[in-house]
């Protein structure tokens, strides 16, 4: 039989933690994410994210995640990535935990951005999500180092890369809102990461690593 290549390996990629499930997001996972953004993520006055992308109306809010998602996904190329994991409790989505990559096998290095909807913060989700993810990366991927930020005021964020083993990497200025904001960086190496006490389960990786940290498609038999 010739071999072929799996047109989106992604597809059957699947993290699991104690408490959670994140798979690479699908359309039907998309809608269901929506209506968790529509429901809050942070109160009106403030603003966690350095592009505002919640202060759309809920009309627009839908159009525009959509559209978003769909371009990150045809972005993925030469070992450049970005990958939205839908984060799952109980088989409901709940948020979204991303991976990002420029030139991975060059630079061996990844960066995240997440978020929870209000309902499923403060009871160490956001923990979780992120150690899955940064697992996958540095024991599947082959990454040495990663980084995240958080702007000023998001102490939730900031908390999360202290669990983890992050240490202050500097800071920049931001205009947020026609506001000056303080977003502090944060950078991880393999070595200084603080790994959970449990297990992560994964489905589907070793397809996925050619694919993403080379850009090469792996071939499958039919």
């Amino acid at each position: 039989m010739p071999m072929t290549a799996d047109p989106w390996p992604l597809r059957h990629l699947v993290l699991r933690t104690p408490r959670l499930e994140l798979r690479p997001d699908d359309d039907d996972g998309l809608f269901e994410l929506i209506e968790v953004a529509r429901a809050g993520i942070h109160p009106p006055e403030e603003m966690p994210f350095a592009f505002p992308w919640t202060d759309a109306g809920p009309e627009a809010l839908g159009p525009n995640t959509v559209r978003h998602h769909w371009e990150r996904r045809a972005s993925i190329v030469g070992g450049s990535f970005v990958v939205n994991f839908l984060v799952r409790l109980d088989g409901k989505v709940i948020g979204e935990q991303g991976l990002v990559a420029e030139d991975f096998p060059i630079t061996r290095e990844v960066s995240t951005g997440s978020w929870l909807g209000r309902a499923c913060q403060g009871q160490g989700f956001g923990t979780e999500m992120r150690a899955a993810v940064l697992m996958f990366a540095f024991d599947h991927l082959g990454a040495e180092t990663a980084r995240s930020s958080a702007l000023d005021g998001n102490e939730a964020s900031a908390a999360v890369s202290r669990k983890l083993g992050y240490r202050p990497d500097g800071t920049r200025l931001l205009v947020v809102r026609g506001r000056r904001r303080v977003e502090r960086r944060f950078l991880l190496t393999a070595q200084d990461f603080f790994r959970p006490k449990w297990t992560l389960y994964t489905e589907g990786a070793d397809a996925c690593v050619p694919f993403l940290a080379s850009g090469q498609i792996p071939p499958v038999k039919p």
